[in-house]
């Protein structure tokens, strides 16, 4: 699991929302993957995102896997409808993490459709019990 977003002091962090769908879709992916997943980010080279239960986060390759900016402390309220909302912390870990997170944010349900297909293949089938004859 990548922790060097904990372990590293952010630029900047403040509290923000993550929309429902975006919210709900990453939390699917990551149910059907069974674990984190890692994301080569379109247009960005170099860049990658690693979705986990616990946190998004923005690396770079080249450097290391160091952060760039980090969605954590997710929060969504017990009784939360799906088209609502969810609360977490935006982390700034480089100056121009503004543009990258814009760019995720616009992207962010095509980055998971490809992994969500996948997994529907691969996944268990639904096997009918009831013969039918004739």
């Amino acid at each position: 699991m990548y922790t060097r977003h904990d372990e590293l002091p952010a630029l900047s962090a403040w509290p923000t929302q993550v929309e429902a769908r975006d919210y709900n879709t990453a939390s699917r992916a990551l149910q059907r993957a069974r674990g984190a997943m890692r994301l080569p980010l379109r247009g960005l080279p170099m860049l990658d995102l690693i979705l986990q239960p616990n946190a998004w986060v923005v690396v770079d390759r080249s450097l290391n896997d160091m952060p760039i900016a980090a969605w954590v402390d997710f929060a969504p309220k017990p009784d939360r409808g799906l088209h609502e909302a969810v609360l977490c912390q935006l982390r700034y870990y480089h100056g121009g993490a503004g543009k990258v997170v814009a760019a995720v944010r616009q992207d962010f349900e095509d980055l998971l459709a490809p992994r969500l297909q996948q997994a529907a293949l691969e996944g268990p089938k639904v096997v009918s019990l009831h013969r039918r004859d004739g």
